[in-house]
């Protein structure tokens, strides 16, 4: 009885039922309409057939509906006769009291048969006639309880009904008509066998077209993700734990909420084990003995565990038919050979832990030593794993290691980084158990990028894999699965272990190794590790090693803007890379170089052979420089305004990397994609990429992007209150790794221009000031050119705010045209940004220039980035609009189908700020939007504030306080504080602040 085993559901969030519920509630509202409704919802124990049901009851409640739920009692094979609808009368009974039983007049004595609170029964002979006329009454007193409102009947558990109740059942579900009744009844999908008395009744309810039949499947496991953040309080629980609690349940609520609420996560409660084992304990010896022989395995071949169990034949079919019948194991027909497999994960867990001592071991073994005997029993790509788990948990670790290590090598090269780092985790464990001699002759691990090949012995007979191979191998595998810690972990012991002197290559590159999972994990920046890496191999010749580091310091360079010749260091790098016959560690250098050439604005060469270095990639099976050149050439592109073709880089390498399990760097691919959709306008498809890849961005750098690619949408799109949390959050991701200007500026940027909407102009300032003061940044040039026109954008905005005072305003405002002066200003995006520089510095020097944004739009043109476009057309109208000839026919004419193009696209891509300020400046200017609409209304006027409350606004833009706005007007601070309060709510803002930012956007007074 699984949904019985809790009294209440201990997960807040629904998940994963929505369409279900869906359909539910359509139903529901054909009831309303007068015609009757019949829901049959089936699914396995635990899967929420009760919880979608409370869903629902809850819901129609709501609605009006009167609701009765009547569950059917496991009594036996037959149950007892009529018990849910007895419950559900009873139920309807109490809720209507004298209206049921004037329904009911002059039936009692049949109906209190089911209803006893009716009145006595009376005799009546027995025979088919009583019996129809039963449910013939109970049928009419149903559809007269549901003739004037909608009644919900819910019946549970159909695998316990007797055979009466689903006769009535039947004959209902013919009968009703013309009523508001919705009938559900749920039953247990896993229980009806081939001969449950129940599996008929369900086939002749499949022929009814009135009724419709609902499967619950398992959760995913994002719909499991869901539930975990609801059970543990929390936005978005962990990925491991996610993953291990969607791993062990299957999907199945009841058994996540178990496994969520348990106090060891890696222990089954015992409430939860003794459930699962019932259906086990009730199997006769013989199976339970198969059971636990096929407990040793996920997943059993016929073969393998007729050798291992040593029974006849019959004898193993069997038990193996019991074991089937009972739903406790059931044939796998995923796999081309005979197999078995247990119903559910947790049940075999249960089994396994209640084997006794020692019982596992010998298991283990008898295992082994078959597949050893006969390799066949097995698929081939299953026997490596196999055996390793086998010698494992028999306890044998000179048999354990070897074949432990054969399984990495076959993990590896189906890319399962987590399964690798487990069975290296395993291979650590045994080593010190393995004595030295039985160490010698252990399977090779091969290379990885730049590890240096073994200098544990100057002969080649004394070349065999060492401890410090393992732990390398350890922590790449951690890193390429995004567990950072733990390959954090390898990579210290690792350098405890290795002699600098005498080993300094290997030693550097454990050290650039811990550079790299310094940052990823955001625990620093990784300079002063990848500085020992750097003098570790400085006078040492050329290797693939050495070539690695520079390649990587010069990278870090760039990110840092530290200002050092990256370039020659680069360029050394592929040298050292070609001398040394690194092939791959000389793409991985070749990436770095036309990055950082890219960077220096040499771009439409570069970014060319950075496609060819990505089809070399794929040709040598380099995935991971594969991946870096698919990131970094989405990136330069979108860098040059080739968003589009940034977006099919983006999109490729996504594919790509996810196929290869490289999921941290697949997410970041697809974060770049997201902002290079959001620059194309496609801000829909932009938000959808996010939200679908966000869950597998582990790395701080990933997870940073993930909050600023939705602070940049809320941005455009208006939402300014979740803004500065995003960034917050960002930064948190950042951690100590915060000096990278690829973040640091747009941080800043989205910043303070949601403070600045938000009222907070003097933060807003702050903000820009401390980032101003961060220049020059060599090789960041594009984000800076973003940074100075967002300023420059701010700098106007605030002219004449309250707070932001004017000597302090036009300070920063000569701050900004002197960064611009030293900045080049020729490049795909650098022409463009720097005319729409120009033209913002214009407005925050309070001049009007048609002509500035006239090139600001011609340059963004060929970009094909709408926002931006339509950002210029609306502020090259407010130019031509409130310059001397504002006033002209000319003007407005030329104004208008600026204003027109503006509005449409704002309207198109859901940019609120700019189509509200598009409207305002068009009512303002009396200038209509489009060849058939009127000229908008004033922006004041369409704001619905009295004349009394506008005068109080613009008191308020002022930065006047309730006192002086009532002495101004000559009325009672109370009174103009109502009025205050009065036109906050119809600007639908928080406070004062916010409320003069709104006036001061839409420019209400700015004309007085």
């Amino acid at each position: 009885m699984l949904e019985s085993v809790q009294s209440r559901s201990i997960s807040p969030v629904f998940a994963g039922r929505h369409d279900e519920l869906k359909t539910l509630d359509a139903a529901l509202a054909r009831a309303a309409l007068g015609e009757p409704q019949v829901l049959l919802v089936g699914g396995e124990a635990g899967v929420g057939k009760s919880r979608l049901l409370d869903e629902f009851l809850e819901a129609a409640q709501g609605a009006g509906a009167v609701t009765a739920v009547g569950g059917c009692l496991e009594l036996g094979a037959d149950g007892l006769p009529f018990a849910p609808f007895a419950t559900a009368l009873r139920m309807l009974h109490r809720k209507l009291g004298a209206e049921l039983a004037e329904l009911a007049a002059g039936q009692e004595p049949t109906l209190a048969r089911l209803l006893p609170d009716l009145g006595p029964v009376t005799e009546e002979p027995h025979g088919q006639d009583s019996r129809a006329r039963l449910f013939e009454l109970t049928v009419g007193l149903l559809e007269r309880l549901a003739a004037g409102r909608t009644v919900v009947l819910a019946l549970e558990d159909l695998h316990w009904a007797d055979r009466s109740t689903r006769e009535l059942l039947g004959y209902l579900v013919r009968s009703v008509q013309g009523s508001r009744l919705v009938v559900l009844m749920t039953y247990r999908s896993d229980d009806v066998h081939r001969r449950h008395p129940l599996r008929p009744f369900l086939a002749e309810l499949d022929r009814l077209r009135s009724v419709q039949r609902l499967e619950l499947a398992r959760l995913s496991e994002d719909e499991v993700r869901s539930q975990l953040a609801g059970i543990r309080g929390v936005a978005e629980p962990e990925r491991e734990l996610t993953a291990e609690v969607y791993a062990r349940s299957e999907g199945i609520p009841f058994f996540v909420e178990e496994l969520a609420l348990s106090d060891d996560a890696g222990r089954l409660s015992d409430s939860l084990r003794d459930l699962l084992l019932v259906r086990v304990e009730a199997l006769p010896e013989g199976a339970q003995r198969v059971v636990r022989l096929a407990a040793r395995n996920a997943r059993v071949p016929h073969a393998l565990l007729a050798v291992v169990s040593g029974l006849a034949e019959d004898e193993l079919i069997e038990g193996l038919r019991a074991a089937v019948g009972a739903n406790v194991l059931v044939p796998d027909e995923e796999v081309s050979v005979d197999a078995y497999r247990f119903r559910h994960a947790l049940l075999r867990e249960a089994v396994l832990d209640d084997l006794l001592p020692g019982e596992r071991t010998r298991l283990s073994r008898r295992y082994a030593e078959a597949l050893e005997a006969a390799p066949g029993l097995v698929a081939a790509e299953e026997r490596a794993t196999r055996l390793a788990s086998y010698w494992y948990y028999a306890r044998e670790p000179a048999k354990a290691l070897p074949a432990v290590l054969h399984a990495v090598v076959e993990t590896r090269t189906r890319h399962a980084y987590a399964e690798q780092l487990k069975l290296l985790e395993r291979a650590l464990e045994l080593w010190d158990e393995v004595p030295p001699e039985g160490r010698r002759g252990l399977p090779a691990q091969g290379g990885m990028e730049s590890y240096p090949a073994c200098g544990c012995g100057g002969r080649p007979e004394e070349i065999e894999l060492h401890l410090i191979d393992l732990l390398a191998h350890a922590a790449f595998a951690g890193r390429l699965d995004g567990q950072w810690e733990p390959a954090l972990k390898f990579v210290k012991k690792a350098l405890k272990v290795v002699d600098e002197a005498q080993d300094p290559l290997r030693a550097a590159w454990f050290w650039l190794e811990r550079s790299k999972l310094t940052a990823l994990a955001g625990r620093g920046d990784g300079r002063a590790e990848l500085t020992r890496a750097h003098e570790l191999v400085h006078d040492l010749p050329a290797s693939a090693t050495h070539a690695d580091i520079l390649a990587h310091v010069a990278m870090w360079e760039l990110l840092h803007a530290s200002g050092m010749d990256t370039l020659a260091l680069a360029e050394r790098a592929v040298e050292l890379a070609r001398q040394a016959g690194a092939g791959d560690v000389e793409l991985g250098a070749r990436i770095t170089l036309c990055t950082l050439r890219s960077a220096k604005g040499d771009s439409d060469a570069w970014i060319a052979e950075l496609y060819e270095i990505r089809e070399l990639a794929a040709q040598r099976g380099a995935f991971r420089e594969l991946g870096r050149a698919h990131i970094n050439l989405c990136d330069a592109l979108e860098k040059v305004g080739r968003s589009a073709e940034a977006v099919e880089a983006g999109l490729a390498g996504m594919k790509d990397m996810h196929g290869r399990g490289l999921y941290d760097a697949a997410a970041f691919a697809a974060l770049n994609v997201v902002e290079s959709l959001t620059s194309l306008g496609e801000w829909d498809r932009a938000e959808q990429v996010r939200q679908e890849w966000m869950r597998f961005a582990v790395g701080s750098r990933t997870g940073a992007s993930v909050a600023l690619r939705r602070a940049q949408l809320a941005l455009l799109r208006g939402e300014f209150g979740i803004v500065p949390e995003l960034i917050a959050a960002a930064r948190r991701y950042r951690g100590r790794n915060d000096g990278e200007p690829q973040y640091e500026l747009p941080f800043a940027a989205v910043e303070m221009s949601a403070l600045r909407t938000l009222g907070r102009e003097q933060e807003a300032l702050d903000v820009l000031e401390r980032h101003l003061a961060l220049l020059p940044m060599s090789g960041q040039e594009t984000y800076v050119w973003q940074l100075l026109s967002t300023g420059a954008r701010l700098t106007a905005d605030v002219a004449g705010a309250p707070g932001a005072p004017e000597e302090r305003r036009a300070a920063v405002v000569a701050r900004l045209a002197d960064a611009a002066a030293d900045l080049p200003a020729t490049g795909p995006l650098w022409t463009p940004l720097s005319r729409l520089f120009a033209a913002e510095l214009t407005r925050a020097r309070g001049t009007v220039d048609p002509g500035a944004w006239a090139a600001a739009a011609a340059a963004y043109e060929p970009l094909g980035h709408p926002h931006t476009l339509a950002h210029i057309a609306y502020r090259r109208a407010e130019a031509l609009l409130v310059g001397a000839a504002g006033a002209s026919g000319a003007a407005r004419a030329a104004a208008a189908p600026l204003l027109a193009e503006a509005h449409a696209t704002a309207v198109r891509l859901g940019a609120a700020p700019l189509r509200e300020a598009v409207e305002h400046l068009a009512g303002r200017a009396r200038v209509p939007l489009g060849p058939a609409s009127r000229p908008p209304a004033d922006p004041v006027e369409s704001l619905g504030l009295t004349a009394r409350e506008t005068d109080v606004l613009r008191r308020v833009a002022a930065g006047r306080s309730n006192r002086e706005i009532a002495e101004e007007l000559f009325i009672a601070p109370k009174t103009a504080s109502v009025h205050v309060s009065n036109l906050m709510a119809k600007l639908g803002v928080s406070n004062r602040g916010e409320a003069a930012a709104v006036a001061h956007r839409l420019r209400l007074f700015e004309d007085e």
